[in-house]
């Protein structure tokens, strides 16, 4: 009984090689294509772009509206100097009067003195000042808003009466609310070099203020 032949393999060529794997892999992708996660994939995608686009989108700061400053000590730019040391300042009067004034200030300061006209409507925008502010209403009325005020609840504040803003990162509002034009005159103590004033955006716990539409009215010189 003859043995039974076996036929040899037929070696394939590079060409037909690669054509079998360029199949293969076209036959996963496919199938990668047609599972659930990979239309799940698809769905979700554009979603994810959204949210990635709106989180990188930094917040807008929030310059003032129709507030007119004029500088009575001072200029847009710099204020008068006050070197080292010539800040640092104490008086005790307390055995005479029930006063005493302790303050120092390390660095050269720059001391500005401002007019600040609010129309009605008028509004400062969100911001802060890099050292402290004595700030006194001259007519009318004006509304404070605190941005680290958990409520946002404003401070309303009357011709003569005084408050205070430490600067230093506080964030603040200050509008006209009122019927009549306010004024009030700001004393501000800040480092030499810097700007007087610092635009934020408008802290997420405060509803929107916005400037009216049109512009209010500027207040008689």
């Amino acid at each position: 009984m003859e043995g039974k032949t076996t036929k040899p393999k037929r070696k394939r060529s590079p060409q037909q090689q690669l054509e079998t794997k360029n199949m293969k892999t076209l036959y996963i992708a496919k199938s990668i294509h047609r599972s659930p996660l990979r239309r799940a994939l698809l769905l979700i995608a554009p979603a994810l772009v959204i949210v990635a686009v709106l989180t990188a989108v930094p917040a807008r700061a929030t310059p003032q509206c129709a507030v007119a400053t004029e500088f009575i000590v001072g200029s847009p730019t710099h204020g008068a100097p006050f070197p080292n040391g010539l800040l640092n300042l104490m008086c005790n009067e307390f055995d005479q009067y029930g006063w005493n004034l302790k303050m120092m200030v390390k660095g050269d300061s720059e001391l500005y003195v401002v007019r600040n006209t609010f129309p009605v409507g008028a509004e400062t925008g969100w911001h802060t000042h890099p050292g402290p502010s004595l700030i006194t209403v001259i007519s009318g009325e004006l509304t404070v808003y605190e941005a680290d005020n958990p409520t946002c609840t404003p401070t309303v504040y009357h011709a003569g009466e005084t408050f205070t803003d430490i600067g230093c990162g506080d964030v603040h509002l200050i509008r006209n609310e009122g019927t009549v034009c306010a004024v009030n005159v700001v004393v501000q103590i800040i480092p030499a070099g810097q700007p007087r004033r610092n635009d934020r955006p408008a802290p997420a716990n405060c509803p929107p203020i916005l400037c009216p539409s049109p512009s209010p009215t500027p207040c008689p010189q």
